[in-house]
């Protein structure tokens, strides 16, 4: 009975330890091949997509769909994704082995809905620099009935169920040719007419008759803001290599960190060479080209994770606003929105995949996203020059 009892055992801690074996090895991407009848080591492709349900192409041949695990020998492969109604996505992956590599695509439509958000005119929108507020003007009007001039402010969020916030009027009055910019908290607008400097709330109003002139304290006040951006920005630069902290305080026109932190939108002003290694390769990262000669004028995105570098453009833009181009993050940081005249276009923070979003008709750079990154807000007259443009959402997802 003892013998029994040990021969049970020992074939129980057998049985375990092989299943455990097994279970460990094709966790790390090994497969039988059947042509040589022998365990070899894969590498495991994760790929997920917003929506789901995306049918996923490797070298041409579907092999299911999206929010799926693909076991793979080493190599480079063509990967597409696609699904009805959306642009398709696709991108040459490296697949090592005993490595799984993780892709979270976001699909946007290929034939967006615009929707009206104002409808009195609006003029010289403005975002704030967290991208949650949005400022504009509407101009006066020579319509007795139409009393909504002044400058409003809308937030770039949607509240639950799809519900939207409307704009809000912050005062009243004819501000045409007012200048106005957001407190880095987004809470504030300095506001710069031919009658005076005001400080306002961005979420409440205050008539032309109750504002008061602050002219004295500007100085003070920018000073105030310009000092929060900069302790804010050299907090972030100061964790990173010191190579990259060069580039971007001594050697970049502007930079922008992704919303995330994670990544950084530059244009370098001087050229440079980024040198490699800076980071310990990480499992799993990016395979696609990058660019670690920095040249001048041309604009990059600097992956802080990967230590990776990726040529965006190596035309002349400057981040934010600008007479007609601008780049700026996506909420998502996975994605960076470039406005151009006559188009916008979303493309993957890496460069690739780029998609004309909206063509037509509208007034460049004026195109900002919304914080859930499903809609963009563009400044448009649909065409028709006698018709003052007004503020249309574009839902992109």
């Amino acid at each position: 009975m003892t013998k029994v009892r040990i021969f049970v055992f020992l074939s129980t801690l057998f049985i375990v330890g092989f299943f455990g074996i097994f279970v460990s090895f094709y966790a790390r991407g090994y497969r039988l091949n059947f042509k040589t009848l022998k365990f070899e080591p894969n590498g495991i492709l994760v790929i997920k997509s917003e929506p789901d349900g995306a049918s996923v192409y490797i070298n041409k041949e579907l092999k299911g769909a999206t929010n799926t695990s693909l076991s793979l020998a080493p190599g480079n492969y063509d990967i597409e994704v696609k699904k009805d109604g959306f642009f398709p996505w696709s991108k040459r992956l490296s697949i090592d082995k005993e490595i799984v590599t993780n892709v979270t695509i976001s699909l946007f439509k290929n034939v967006p809905s615009l929707s009206p958000i104002t409808f009195s005119g609006a003029t010289n929108p403005a975002v704030s620099q967290d991208g949650t507020k949005i400022a504009f003007l509407v101009p006066a009007s020579k319509d007795p009935g139409n009393d909504k001039e002044g400058l409003w402010s809308l937030d770039t969020f949607n509240f639950p169920l799809g519900f939207s916030s409307d704009p809000k009027r912050i005062t009243d009055g004819d501000l045409t040719g007012s200048t106005y910019v957001f407190s880095p908290d987004s809470r504030q607008i300095l506001l710069t007419t031919s009658n005076g400097i005001f400080l306002l709330d961005s979420g409440s109003f205050v008539s032309q008759s109750q504002r008061i002139n602050i002219a004295s304290r500007v100085p003070s006040i920018l000073a105030q803001w310009e000092n929060e951006k900069k302790i804010k920005n050299e907090s972030l630069i100061r964790n990173l290599p010191p190579d990259v902290a060069d580039i971007l305080t001594r050697k970049s026109e502007t930079f922008t960190f992704s919303p995330d932190e994670t990544m950084i939108l530059y244009t370098a002003s001087t050229s440079g060479i980024l040198p490699n290694n800076l980071i310990a390769q990480l499992p799993g990262s990016s395979t696609q080209k990058q660019e670690r000669s920095v040249n001048a004028g041309s604009t990059y995105v600097y992956d802080i994770k990967e230590d990776r570098n990726f040529l965006i453009t190596d035309e002349v833009v400057v981040l934010g606003e600008i007479p007609s181009y601008s780049l700026r993050w996506m909420p998502s940081s996975k994605h960076i929105l470039l406005a151009q005249p006559n188009q916008v276009v979303i493309m993957d923070y890496d460069g690739t995949n780029r998609q004309v979003i909206y063509s037509g008709s509208y007034f460049a750079p004026f195109a900002f996203p919304y914080r859930n990154s499903t809609k963009l807000l563009i400044l448009t007259n649909l065409g028709a020059a006698s018709l003052v443009p007004n503020l249309y959402t574009l839902t992109v997802k």
